[in-house]
């Protein structure tokens, strides 16, 4: 036993010149057996994936499988007629997939953002692995929409005339349209689970409104906009894990949390990008900030001021958002939100420190792992 906690000691002591590179506690140090138990899961599970022949998965990026790991080789004729030729199942799979991709091709604008790219993990391992395609299915379809809401290219006449179709495959309208598979697999996911389709179309809702606003009167307008873009994901969330409807409040403020101050880390991005100005006018006025204080190598004082102001507001929904995974019925989806909470708390005093106009914030692996331990062992021990 002396042994084990000299071996402890000697290996977080010997963690400290990465740790004090970070400006972190020295007591980080001290959880690495921690972080090895997690990456042993994360492997442990992506090598589960791997021989079920669904490829192994890394922060929400899954590797392809060599054509000849465990596909189905059983042979069909690909017509009903004398000389048919006979052609692996898994052959004619690729090809139905091949034609649906083809037609997504023709409405999709895909920017080559995965869930990877997130500031919080997308259907991780923590959450239950039967709940797992459902989560992809619904984030596929965010990607896609999110998307085309982002071109730069398309006029916002194109944007809502994409988006419509997709609100109108989900809810019915328009039933058979290979371009709207992702519409369609949501639909099919909204079936089995019981989950309303009105987690989904207000995603899309809110990519509308993208299409055809660029600023913002106020934090109640701009909160208004995170109830279409990001209270919808957690709503989604908790339907799918059972959970009651009345931790919807803590779930809005955590997914609120979120947007803004990913609306905060890309500022510079969305105006020059997108002519988008994702904080509140008066707040802007009120300080004599304009548009043009985004052109700048570096926040000026009053710009400086309403991303504060904006930090304020975010640590306010953060006292709604904190107590959540503690009020969660299922554990693993309390893990999962756990580390979001402090994914959540470290990206806002990351913004607190730095400047997001002088270059982009983003959390880094350290920032990850520590996140991702802490939250699990307090989504573990409620």
């Amino acid at each position: 036993m002396t042994a084990a906690f000299a071996a402890w000691f000697t290996m977080g002591w010997a963690f400290a010149p990465t740790i004090y590179r970070y400006g972190l506690s020295p007591w980080y140090g001290f959880k690495l057996p921690f972080a090895g138990l997690l990456y042993t899961l994360m492997t442990v599970d992506s090598a589960r994936r791997h021989w079920m022949g669904k490829g192994g998965a890394w922060k929400g990026r899954t590797h392809r499988l060599r054509p000849t790991a465990r596909l189905d080789t059983r042979l069909v004729l690909t017509e009903c007629a004398p000389g048919a030729i006979a052609r692996p199942v898994h052959s004619l799979n690729r090809h139905r997939t091949n034609v649906t991709q083809a037609a997504a091709d023709t409405i999709e604008t895909p920017t080559g953002k995965g869930s990877g790219d997130e500031n919080f993990p997308v259907g991780s391992f923590l959450l239950p692995k039967a709940l797992r395609p459902h989560v992809a299915t619904y984030y596929a379809l965010a990607r896609a929409t999110d998307d085309i809401a982002d071109n730069g290219a398309l006029s916002p006449e194109d944007k809502l005339t994409r988006l419509d179709r997709f609100e109108k495959a989900l809810t019915g309208e328009i039933p058979d349209d290979p371009a709207l598979e992702k519409s369609y697999a949501v639909r099919r996911s909204a079936d089995a689970t019981g989950v309303p389709l009105q987690h989904a179309i207000d995603l899309i809702h809110a990519f509308q409104q993208d299409a055809v606003k660029q600023r913002y009167d106020s934090w109640d307008d701009l909160m208004g906009y995170c109830a279409l873009s990001a209270s919808p994901v957690g709503r989604f969330l908790l339907d799918l894990h059972g959970e009651d409807p009345v931790k919807f409040a803590g779930s809005d403020a955590l997914c609120n949390v979120l947007q803004v101050l990913n609306h905060l880390q890309d500022l510079a991005k969305d105006y020059h990008a997108l002519n988008r100005v994702y904080l509140p006018g008066d707040w802007m006025t009120a300080a004599g900030v304009t548009v043009d204080d985004l052109d700048q190598d570096a926040a000026t004082p009053g710009l400086r001021h309403v991303i504060d102001q904006c930090l304020d507001g975010c640590e306010e929904l953060m006292k709604q958002a904190r107590p959540l995974a503690r009020q969660l019925e299922n554990r693993r989806l309390a893990m999962e939100t756990a580390v979001i909470v402090r994914l959540a708390g470290r990206l806002l005093a990351l913004l607190r420190k730095h400047d997001p106009i002088a270059g982009r914030l983003a959390l880094g692996k350290l920032d990850f792992l520590s996140c991702g331990v802490r939250g699990i062992m307090a989504g573990l021990f409620r």
